[in-house]
């Protein structure tokens, strides 16, 4: 069969990449066209444009980049026609790929939504949209199954996929082999994540960077992103004892001490690697103000939504100082209560979240669902 898949995001090229691989192992005759990144890539899909020219956060950086992503929903919806395919699978990605999901339906092409936005978080009207244009909805949280509930629509949970990634990495390397292979000292080391966007990076490493005066006896280094140089990196950190390494996220992560994390999916990777960790965020102001108008969470952690209650703790906005980051960090870099009680609520994190398989089981409903409807 034929697979369209549109990932706008590197957790949505990590998490289709592994779909794939489940699909090719089902289905060997499969054959991908995608919107996505290096992994998607390297799984045997063909790529349309990767997600880094795809990227735009925030109300107001959309508005500037409006025309970009109107061209990109145009050329999308007629290469999609051209490759007329079984299923156009749409992972997360909601503002672009919602508008493709009323295209394709139109036009009589069966649409699955794996990984939903986040309608519980916001714009819930959008279910509307959901239940008219998409055929089957696969859920990786477990309380989004309830939620779709409310509005009438079945979907599948089938537990997240990080779970299965970070199984699959059984061994590590020792931490002598990785301090020796990144040139670093033997200090305690201290991760910071600062998201995969160059918006975000360039706002939330300078920030991160700002403790690190007041914690001589650790060394900070940059998860890279993949799609991005290390020369990009380098602009923005005028510190030449902080290092940037990029594709080895888990390894640094299971070296470190601590960590801190700009929200999103590498905070739940965080907690899952059980890392103690500070979650940081500042936007741009305008889209901060708008978006408190309409999204209604508690937390804006993987971490905490999913446990509902207060595991990590989110700087968030004005709330994010260097002050702020220096005595959170010092809370769970001391073996005392809070860092005990943070790593004993991500075990219960983790069994919270369904098990290992869903990359499997995704795959296996999705060619299940379209072998009933030949």
């Amino acid at each position: 069969m034929k697979y369209y898949i549109i990932a706008g995001e590197a957790s949505g090229d990590l998490h289709a990449s592994n779909l794939m691989k489940e699909v090719r192992i089902q289905d060997p005759g499969a054959l991908f066209r995608c919107w996505g990144g290096d992994l998607m890539k390297a799984q045997g899909g063909e790529l349309v444009r990767h997600y880094r020219d795809l990227a735009f956060m925030g109300f107001v950086e959309v508005l500037v980049h409006l025309k970009t992503i109107t061209g990109n929903i145009r050329y999308c919806k007629s290469d999609i026609v051209a490759f007329q395919p079984d299923v156009v699978i749409l992972v997360d990605y909601p503002g672009f790929n919602l508008r493709i999901a009323r295209f394709v339906h139109s036009i009589g092409i069966k649409v699955f939504y794996y990984i939903s936005p986040q309608l519980w978080a916001w714009n819930s009207s959008r279910v509307k949209v959901i239940k008219a244009t998409v055929d089957k909805m696969f859920v990786i949280l477990p309380f989004e199954k309830a939620f779709y509930n409310k509005y009438d629509y079945t979907t599948d949970f089938i537990g997240h996929p990080l779970l299965d990634v970070i199984n699959a990495r059984q061994q590590f390397p020792s931490r002598a082999a990785f301090l020796k292979k990144n040139n670093l000292k033997e200090k305690p080391v201290i991760a910071l994540l600062p998201g995969s966007r160059k918006q975000e990076i360039e706002k939330m490493v300078s920030m991160m960077l700002t403790v690190t005066d007041h914690f001589p006896d650790y060394q900070f280094v940059v998860a890279g992103a993949p799609s991005l140089p290390v020369s990009f990196y380098r602009q923005i950190i005028a510190n030449p004892s902080v290092q940037i390494i990029s594709g080895q996220t888990y390894d640094l992560l299971h070296h470190s001490v601590a960590a801190l994390v700009t929200s999103g999916t590498a905070t739940l990777e965080t907690a899952l690697l059980g890392v103690p960790q500070v979650v940081c965020y500042k936007g741009n102001p305008l889209s901060y103000l708008l978006a408190k108008q309409i999204i209604h969470v508690k937390y804006i952690s993987l971490v905490n939504l999913i446990m509902d209650k207060v595991i990590v703790t989110e700087l968030i906005q004005n709330k994010l100082t260097t002050r702020n980051l220096i005595v959170e960090l010092e809370k769970i870099l001391d073996d005392g209560p809070n860092r005990n009680s943070m790593l004993n609520d991500y075990n219960k994190l983790a069994k919270k979240l369904g098990g290992t398989g869903a990359s499997a089981k995704v795959a296996g409903l999705m060619i299940q669902y379209l072998d009933k409807s030949k």
